[in-house]
């Protein structure tokens, strides 16, 4: 295994549910193996169709078993005698609150949230050639909040310029709004591996679900 394979195996996603099994967030692969060996998380795997629970050195047995038959879309990182599988999911075993009620905003949140498309145009762009459009602009009071900004490519940006929406003659696709989870969950799901994910993720994303 070199030493790109193990970063984008550590880099990769895991989602995070506290006691109950409640989603709360998605970390790195690494944040989730730092849980793990303190025992504040156990992980949540699927097996046969159902949920089985696994402490740290437990989830090490079972993949040196499952190590010789590996699966297409699995993760795994090398450790000092054997490799160890990526989970999915990891579950909080003392955590009881939840997060869902609070999605920060910025950049990625909010282009998550819109499906990475302009909200004017409809045109599905990288981040790299998206910007933050504020609804009604800041020179006329408008708010930095979700209910206020939307993803827009930079021809969009600049036809609309220091305008509301009506003023530039431009129509939004979606009406904003405040997400009820955090949009990068929902974005994940477009992967095949994260499709264990779906169980603990309610399906509306909130206001902006048409994104």
């Amino acid at each position: 295994m070199s030493q790109e394979e193990r970063g984008r195996a550590l880099s990769s996603s895991v989602l995070v549910l506290n006691r109950h099994y409640m989603a709360l967030r998605v970390i790195t692969a690494r944040r989730a193996f730092i849980l793990l060996y303190r025992e504040a998380a156990e992980v949540i795997d699927i097996e046969d169709g159902q949920f089985c629970n696994y402490d740290f050195d437990a989830w090490c047995e079972l993949s040196q078993l499952r190590s010789t038959e590996r699966q297409h879309g699995e993760d795994w990182v090398r450790a000092v005698q054997f490799d160890i599988q990526v989970p999915r999911i990891v579950r909080l075993v003392r955590f009881d609150k939840q997060y869902t009620a609070n999605v920060r905003l910025n950049r990625r949140t909010l282009f998550a949230r819109d499906g990475h498309c302009c909200q004017y145009c409809g045109q599905s762009l990288p981040p790299s050639q998206l910007s933050l459009d504020h609804v009604v602009p800041r020179s006329k009071g408008g708010p930095t909040t979700w209910e206020n900004v939307v993803a827009s490519c930079v021809k969009c940006n600049t036809k609309k310029g220091g305008r509301t929406p009506q003023e530039a003659r431009m129509n939004l696709r979606t009406e904003p709004g405040r997400p009820s989870q955090n949009p990068i969950m929902t974005v994940k799901l477009s992967n095949p591996k994260y499709e264990s994910w779906k169980t603990f993720l309610p399906k509306n994303r909130g206001a902006n679900d048409n994104a």
